[in-house]
């Protein structure tokens, strides 16, 4: 049996090829996702705003962080993408050929600033966009909820609010939340929040109804350089791996892929990513597992536990019982 026809032991972890039908989606079409290319983002945050004005997402009280560009500075109820800034000192060696000379009244040209280099190569991906005077590089990437394979947050809903689609993607019914927050914690990614004013949660649902009229996501139609590519998730994982081999072949050895493992924690994502450098440099945690996994497991320990209370306990009524009869005898 390969990989990919194996299915897991039970539904809360492991290789899930089909979560749609596992989800009761007879005839649910494939499954299609998110393919997030970290080393073309140029952080024009389009796809923040496209997310805000199609989904009437409240103003979430952005004010400057003083972090960079970073004024969102991560997901919530009301920011359903989030286009993190991280900046990096990198080393910068020495151009071949060339010694840096010192300039009038002392100091170092790199202690002046930049310096142009006309004609010079325009950087091609994010890893060589890198400033080489001021040795600092920016990595840029869109990050938004991974619709898990296996969604700790869809397992522990007890109204039914948050729901598996027929596309295999997570979306949460506002009208049905009753705000007890049990989905919050179980999400292995800190993405879900609720608001405030009411307690509800809210997360991105990959544009669930533009989605239902064959249309792309909104975050994916506005991006301008194809960094977020939406498409059926198969398709997605195959053209991301063609895209590291060719960034290694650029020399850009850092490059890797994020979320789109099958046998990962979670099942792989609905919503992976390329990235050029560690995912906790970007805020991601590096081995995420769906919170539920080990539940079968507490229940059968659980269960064991009472079998042997109650089986104590009975044993105990019953030695006492004996006991009492011959004493009366």
């Amino acid at each position: 049996m390969t990989d990919a026809t194996r299915t897991s032991s039970h539904l809360l972890s492991g290789i899930e090829p089909d979560p749609a039908r596992d989800a009761g989606h007879e005839d649910a079409p494939p499954r299609v996702g998110f393919f997030t290319d970290t080393s073309v983002c140029i952080g024009c945050k389009a796809c923040e705003v496209a997310c805000k004005e199609w989904n009437a997402i409240p103003e979430d009280g952005i004010t400057l962080s003083g972090m960079s560009y970073d004024n969102t500075q991560g997901l919530g109820a009301s920011s359903w993408r989030h286009v993190a800034f991280v900046e990096q000192q990198v080393p910068v060696p020495a151009p071949e050929g060339r010694r840096e000379l010192p300039l009038l009244g002392g100091g170092s040209p790199a202690a002046q600033g930049p310096t142009p280099t006309p004609g010079g190569p325009a950087p091609e991906t994010q890893g060589q966009a890198q400033a080489s005077d001021s040795g600092v590089r920016w990595l840029m990437s869109s990050d938004v909820c991974k619709h898990c394979t296996h969604a700790a947050c869809l397992d522990v809903c007890p109204t039914g609010s948050l729901f598996r689609t027929e596309f295999g993607t997570v979306v949460v019914q506002e009208d049905i939340c009753n705000g007890c927050g049990y989905c919050v914690p179980a999400c292995p990614y800190g993405v879900i929040e609720q608001r405030p004013e009411d307690g509800r949660a809210f997360k991105c649902t990959m544009c669930y109804d533009r989605l239902g009229a064959g249309q792309e996501p909104a975050c994916a139609k506005a991006c301008p350089t194809d960094s977020i590519q939406f498409g059926p998730l198969d398709e997605l994982r195959e053209r991301a791996a063609l895209r590291v081999d060719q960034l290694h072949e650029a020399g850009i050895s850092d490059a890797r892929l994020y979320g789109e493992d099958p046998e990962d924690g979670v099942g792989g994502d609905g919503a992976f990513f390329l990235l050029l450098d560690e995912p906790e440099v970007y805020g991601l945690p590096p081995a995420p597992v769906v919170t539920t996994r080990d539940l079968p497991v507490m229940w059968k320990h659980a269960a064991v536990a009472a079998a042997s209370l109650i089986g104590g306990v009975a044993a105990s009524f019953a030695a006492s019982a004996l006991t009492g009869r011959k004493a009366g005898r």
